[in-house]
């Protein structure tokens, strides 16, 4: 054994105890849901979230009860990417997968109804726009291809593409103004992003460069588009925020630090419930900023969330039922997955009262770094190896 073999071994075994020592602490916080992998994608609707598993299944499961209620299998490889399209009769689960194909089921019945082999390598992001019966996806091809919707039992017809980019495109988000015009958002794992306005015409979808930036570093692991702001997570360790449409030209807002990659971000006030909240996803910690000024954004809290990263934030509007009166209402909950192999489900009110700092110190171990000669990126090898680590 070498000495750079010897040291990642010896890394490895003292981040396996770190993570140990500290899945015992947070075995109850959260409210904790075991996974049998580790979410790779998930999507909320009602009282129910559809999870995307290295596994090769997607899975639905009742938040409130915590079971699985049902499983889509039929993926050979890792399920990477999902998102939900509602039609007038029915709900489509559309999934996207390491097995480089895109299958759409019926969420309630578990049938199969397509399956299209979209992309030359793996499928890494999917996006419903569905006043445009359109789907987007990414892949690590470096593609972003075009879907039109149709619920026909054969394979998704392509409808346009875009080759502009030069990484594996990581995430997508999409704006449909008041007149329809169509905006497509764009990142790739070199920090690039670009903002597109897609055009519909002979049942082809055509893009035209609006905006390109590059103020990340490193790869985008997040972002969400809307109200006029882009918002993105990146693994240089900063949350940024950028003003799309304003007359004026005001400074840039300062980047969020954070002391290790941030996999993902919610911006709250881009959702339904429209506070002005952003909650961060960095290492295994969940932040939560107050950003009524976007300038001076104010950390509000920090919380020991997970004992590995933490993949996905989500919001989830609680459907609750008074057994007595038979009243229906709604309460927001936030949900967080991670590759610790859970889903934790957290009050949102709860998580707006600052906690008192742990006392612990925090680990400072950096993942091993994989080893040369193989012919994936260390970006991707890194992945693989936190997809199939089973700490």
């Amino acid at each position: 054994m070498t000495n750079s073999e010897y040291l990642i071994s010896s890394s490895h075994l003292e981040l396996a105890e770190t993570r140990l020592k500290k899945s015992q602490r947070l075995k109850n916080v959260g409210q904790p849901l075991q996974l049998p992998g580790k979410a790779l994608g998930i999507e909320v609707v009602g009282n129910t979230a559809w999870i995307a598993e290295n596994t090769t299944v997607a899975r639905s499961i009742d938040l409130v009860s915590g079971k699985t209620t049902k499983l889509y299998r039929g993926h050979q490889g890792p399920v990477s990417a999902l998102a939900l399209w509602h039609t007038d009769s029915r709900q489509i689960l559309i999934t996207g997968s390491w097995d480089k194909t895109i299958k759409l089921w019926d969420a309630n019945t578990k049938d199969l109804i397509s399956s299209t082999d979209a992309h030359s390598d793996f499928v890494k992001s999917l996006l419903v726009i569905p006043s445009a019966n359109l789907l987007v996806s990414g892949s690590s091809d470096k593609l972003i291809r075009f879907w039109n919707l149709h619920v026909e039992q054969q394979p998704l017809q392509s409808a346009g593409s875009l080759s502009s980019h030069t990484r594996p495109v990581e995430c997508l988000s999409s704006r449909v103004s008041e007149n329809g015009d169509v905006e497509l958002c764009t990142g790739d794992t070199m920090g690039i992003i670009r903002l597109w306005t897609l055009t519909y015409d002979d049942r082809r979808w055509t893009s035209s460069l609006k905006a390109e930036f590059n103020h990340h570093r490193t790869k985008i692991s997040d972002l969400y588009l809307g109200s006029g702001q882009l918002w993105t997570a990146s693994s240089d360790e900063t949350v940024q925020v950028r003003n799309l449409y304003e007359a004026e030209k005001k400074p840039v807002p300062q980047p969020i630090q954070h002391s290790t990659a941030v996999r993902c971000l919610l911006p709250l006030y881009l959702t339904d419930l429209q506070e002005p909240y952003i909650m961060t996803g960095s290492g295994d910690s969940m932040r939560v900023y107050d950003v009524s000024s976007v300038d001076e954004p104010e950390l509000l809290n920090e919380i020991d969330a997970h004992w590995h990263d933490i993949t996905h934030i989500r919001l989830w509007m609680r459907e609750l039922m008074d057994e007595k009166t038979k009243q229906k209402s709604v309460e927001p909950w936030i949900v967080t997955t991670s590759l610790d192999s859970t889903i934790r489900r957290w009050r949102l009110s709860d998580l707006l009262v600052p906690k008192p700092k742990s006392t612990e110190p925090p680990a400072s171990i950096s993942p091993p770094q994989a080893k040369p000669g193989f012919s994936r990126s260390l970006e991707e090898e890194q992945e693989l190896d936190e997809l199939l680590d089973s700490d």
